[in-house]
């Protein structure tokens, strides 16, 4: 009998010590492995760009103006003799500039927010539904616009216009999560023994919540990579002479049948980005979401 018990208490440990490692589940997926490594290039040309770009980002050189890749200059020159591979280079410290603090932003807002409607309900629940539903009926990009349009175009005020974007599908997700959770076993006989709700919220309900709101951080990364290039394109974002990957593209289309490159080099570079930050982000899922891994995992 004692032997029995025994077994029965190991049991889980081995188990547990034989579930394979987040590492591991990672890199059995090649493409998980891909969007790390691209993470990785942009998070060192972000900290290191300065460093890394052969010339001035905004030195011109009018006597070499869209020139096509050479030794001089690698991927080429735009209408004004300024070097692209330098300027694609700090475009990346612009580019993650923008899109991680917004993000970020919208996913402690909406954790607050979502956390709010879905413990207290009544009429702070029905008052989020509301405000949520009235910002995602329209399309991100056209709220940014109609946003940005009462704003002064500005690196802050993008952050800020991307972040209030982003912030109604973070707190309906966590709002979702804790309607689930709040009335769970474990979340009642921590309130039958007295219990706070704060206590309860930031000890058993958050930590439960973090796993999918890491996967849509993930996600939505390349999602405000592409919006801040879209609205830069567009003049309402980054303005010349700051090199952003859209400011270069809005300048590249105004001298396309001379040279492509401008609009080559910074389309490629953004393909790059957006492709790496998914690719990640959907093995994140993978390996997080029990529903898809068919395990669980904390």
């Amino acid at each position: 009998m004692t032997e029995t018990i025994i077994s029965q208490a190991e049991k889980p440990a081995v188990e547990k010590s034989d579930r394979p490692s987040f590492v591991h589940e990672l890199f059995r997926r090649p493409a998980g492995v891909f969007g790390l490594v691209i993470i990785v290039i942009l998070l060192i040309l972000f900290i290191f760009g300065p460093w890394i770009a052969p010339y001035s980002p905004i030195a011109q050189d009018i006597k070499h103006r869209l020139e096509p890749p050479s030794a001089a200059h690698v991927v080429g020159t735009d209408q004004l003799g300024r070097d692209l591979l330098s300027r694609l280079i700090i475009g990346t410290r612009v580019a993650l500039g923008v899109a991680f603090p917004a993000v970020f932003f919208a996913l402690v807002a909406g954790t607050i927010l979502g956390m709010l409607a879905g413990y207290l309900g009544g009429w702070v629940d029905n008052a989020l539904i509301v405000v949520t539903d009235s910002m995602q009926a329209f399309p991100s990009m056209m709220l940014a616009l109609a946003l940005l349009s009462l704003l002064e175009p500005s690196i802050q005020n993008l952050i800020l216009v991307i972040a209030i974007s982003y912030t109604p599908g973070y707190a309906r997700i966590v709002r979702a999560q804790v309607l689930a959770i709040r009335e769970s076993q474990y979340v009642e006989v921590e309130r039958a023994f007295g219990a706070t709700d704060l206590l309860i919220a930031l000890r058993h309900i958050l930590p439960n919540i973090l796993a999918p709101l890491f996967i849509m951080l993930a996600m939505d990364l390349p999602t405000a990579i592409t919006t801040e290039a879209g609205l830069s394109f567009l003049g309402l974002g980054v303005r010349p002479p700051t090199p952003s990957w859209g400011v270069i593209l809005n300048e590249g289309f105004q001298k396309i049948r001379i040279s492509y490159w401008p609009v080559l080099d910074a389309s490629l570079i953004l393909m790059i980005s957006t492709l790496g930050f998914t690719l990640f982000g959907e093995t994140l899922r993978d390996i997080l979401d029990p529903r898809l891994t068919g395990s669980r995992r904390v």
